[in-house]
């Protein structure tokens, strides 16, 4: 088989992060601390960020963001060296034993709303774009990453992305909605001109990007679904039936780590809310528009490949988190389906991620 990609990764950002912090803003670093658990009573480890705890407990407006462990055993151990991509050797070792040549790293803290200070952000975003630039390049190009914007300031954004094209960056991170501002806002169009300029996709992941949607669910009823799992699919409708990509005819957009099943039922509620008459609907919007999306290896891919082209699928095994995304088996499982073509499967795990991530 060709290259295989590992299309969605994470690293579970460490206090080595944090080194690459700009000396002008380093009054905004975030800290460390030690708390309780309120639901177990158990020894957890959250961030200040903007003189908010993160990770918040579970509850209302809880979300599942994470830091370091507080277990000293758990923070020695190799596992969380590779989460942390602090031990690359061992991330690298992990990535040969699921046969993966290529990691494509997402952010964990990043999914999440952060802050609405455009100072602290513009500090956290570029000190994770240069830890992240820090790690490819002593990667051996095994393991690309995708660039934290600071969206709340345009032009700073722009120049990040400028940065991370130079530095082994492959797409811009983007929750389904950036605050209280839906993707097909104007107000994001400069970012997606530049983004198809620089041949970067832009990365539409699972994450809570609406603060006030974060804050109107109790994560010990609902988990994570609607603040979090939902809204790459309010990202997909905004930008679909708003037409948002005729304007930027060579941008590539990525739906990550949502699953794929859900793409037949928007479609088919946009065929009758548009009504425009045509047949895009069927399938052809998504090859038209260049939006490629992430499956998972049990999901019904030979059904999915009927709405979704066969070259837009891709397969991501979320390495560096235990959520129910998590599978590390990602490449024995779908090779060994039977209803699955071998054409199929070679396009999901290598000619599709390079052909979206432009490697």
């Amino acid at each position: 088989m060709a290259t295989v990609i590992d299309a969605d990764t994470h690293v579970v950002e460490s206090e080595a992060v944090w080194e690459f912090f700009d000396e002008e803003l380093a009054h905004l670093k975030p800290v460390l601390v030690g708390t309780t658990e309120p639901s177990t009573g158990q020894p957890r480890n959250r961030w200040v960020i903007g003189r908010r705890l993160i990770p918040q407990p579970a509850g209302p407006g809880g979300h599942n963001a994470q830091a370091p462990p507080a277990d000293a055993e758990v923070l020695a151990s190799k596992f969380w060296g590779g989460k942390s991509l602090q031990d690359l050797p061992y991330r690298l070792q992990a990535a040969d034993e699921m046969s993966v040549d290529v990691q494509v790293v997402y952010p964990t803290l990043f999914i999440v709303y952060l802050t609405g200070d455009p100072q602290l952000e513009l500090g956290l975003c570029r000190a994770y774009n240069r830890f992240m630039a820090d790690v490819w390049s002593n990667s051996g190009g095994r393991l690309r990453w995708i660039l934290v914007p600071p969206l709340q300031s345009v032009d700073r954004a722009i120049e990040e992305m400028h940065y991370g094209v130079a530095n082994g960056a492959v797409g811009v991170l983007f929750r389904g909605m950036e605050g209280s501002r839906s993707l097909c806002d104007p107000y994001f169009f400069p970012v997606y001109d530049e983004a198809q300029k620089l041949g970067l996709p832009v990365c539409i992941h699972t994450g809570a990007g609406n603060p006030a949607i974060t804050e109107a669910f109790d994560t010990t009823i609902v988990q994570s679904f609607p603040q979090q799992r939902l809204l790459p699919l309010i990202g997909f409708h905004d930008l679909v039936s708003h037409r948002v990509p005729e304007r930027f005819p060579d941008l590539r957009i990525g739906f990550i780590e949502t699953s794929a099943s859900w793409v037949p039922y928007l479609l088919h509620y946009l065929k009758h809310r548009v009504r425009d008459g045509s047949n895009r609907w069927e399938g052809g919007v998504l090859k038209d528009y260049r939006l490629f999306v992430a499956c998972e290896a049990d999901e019904d891919i030979s059904y999915l490949a009927q709405c979704i082209p066969e070259d837009q699928l891709l397969i991501g095994s979320d390495w560096g988190h235990t959520d129910p995304s998590a599978n590390y088996s990602i490449v024995d499982e779908l090779n060994a389906r039977e209803d699955v073509e071998p054409e199929l499967k070679e396009k999901i795990l290598s000619h599709n991620p390079r052909s979206f991530y432009r490697m």
